[in-house]
């Protein structure tokens, strides 16, 4: 399942870098963060809990900038 959330992130290298750790999250097939857009498109593996997939994505975010927000 792929879907699309607003962001907002202050600069292209943290969302370039914030790109990097939804990659590495548990049950994300794909990612790309769009600075420019402020948008994210995740494509989440087939047996993926969506909530608790984004409630890790958001942290793992927030680790990268600590004021970046995901509109979920």
């Amino acid at each position: 399942m792929k879907k699309s959330y607003k962001i907002e992130v202050d600069c292209a290298n943290c969302a370039n870098l914030m790109e990097e750790a939804i990659r590495k999250t548990n049950g994300v097939k794909s990612v790309t963060v769009n600075f420019m857009a402020q948008k994210m498109d995740i494509e989440f593996s087939d047996d993926a809990d969506i909530n608790s997939v984004m409630n890790e994505v958001v942290k793992n975010c927030k680790k990268v900038e600590e004021d970046c927000e995901i509109y979920i």
